[in-house]
């Protein structure tokens, strides 16, 4: 259960048009070696708490998998995977080409009642975009002062995000998302041994309780996630804070789980646990002597 090497983010493309705290680009590398796993079956990728979805995008991108399921239960994220995915996404990047990015204008948006999806996804990514660290919980602030003073606009890359957006259409036909508990979804494919699930849940089992700070959607049912995790026929890997309970829980379902090392928002360093019904691919992998971002 040692800690292992610090992956160089700085290598993994951002495929995203969300900033999220507690993103995953970090795992990218790992999850690719994961996936090497099952390379002989027509591999279902399954993320039941989508979120930013950098893990779904990026195996939808590089034809890792078969078929991939996004699942995200949050209306407002759900709405913005909605349109880009499901939909024609050609008024969202209009909207976000066209905006005059101002507080007051901001203020305005966000304060609006929208009458449409695509009103709602422009309001989440806005929202996301302009919010302090990218957290769109109740009563989080927007930034005033941002990057070298540009304040709100700091990080609004109307271009980028544009961009992003399009490269998923390039790729949208070998993705499936739905708006729905993933809960639900993990119960439904339990048997299915091509169903390999990245299981990333935006809340804690510890007492940091970071998730209710950074989401909405933050009450989980942390025993019945370990239960299902356990029962899946097909490949699993979750990720958690680091906390005794969350050991607790995967030694109580028989589950594996190590350590690994990652930054932080701020560039601290941290460690995050690994958990799944097999880790040999992880432990088996030579550690590099320097990776940093």
């Amino acid at each position: 259960m040692r800690s292992q090497d610090i992956i160089n983010v700085a290598s993994v493309p951002h495929r995203s048009p969300f900033r999220f705290p507690g993103g995953k680009t970090w795992l990218i590398p790992r999850i690719r070696n994961w996936l090497q796993c099952y390379s002989d079956r027509k591999i279902h990728f399954i993320e039941p708490f989508a979120g930013g979805a950098i893990s779904s995008l990026t195996v939808a991108a590089e034809k890792l998998a078969e078929k991939i399921t996004m699942v995200e239960l949050d209306k407002n994220i759900a709405a913005v995977w909605q349109v880009i995915i499901n939909e024609d996404s050609s008024q969202l990047i209009d909207r976000i080409r066209d905006f005059n990015l101002t507080i007051e204008n901001a203020l305005e948006v966000l304060s609006s009642k929208p009458s449409n999806i695509n009103e709602l996804a422009f309001r989440t990514i806005l929202h996301n975009r302009i919010s302090h660290g990218g957290i769109m919980a109740n009563g989080s602030g927007i930034m005033k002062n941002g990057e070298n003073g540009r304040g709100i606009k700091s990080r609004w890359y109307a271009n980028t995000i544009i961009k992003r957006i399009e490269k998923i259409q390039q790729f949208r036909n070998r993705v499936e998302f739905i708006h729905d508990d993933g809960f639900n979804i993990i119960g439904d494919l339990l048997d299915d041994e091509n169903a390999i699930f990245f299981i990333d849940p935006p809340y804690t089992a510890s007492g940091k309780a970071a998730g209710r700070r950074l989401y909405d959607c933050n009450q989980i049912n942390h025993d019945l996630l370990f239960k299902l995790t356990s029962e899946i026929k097909g490949g699993v890997l979750v990720t958690y804070d680091n906390a005794p309970e969350v050991k607790k829980f995967a030694r109580k379902n028989g589950l594996d789980y190590l350590l690994v090392s990652m930054k932080s928002t701020h560039h601290s360093k941290q460690t995050e646990l690994l958990i799944s019904n097999n880790l040999d691919w992880e432990r088996k992998r030579p550690i590099q002597l320097k990776l940093t971002l």
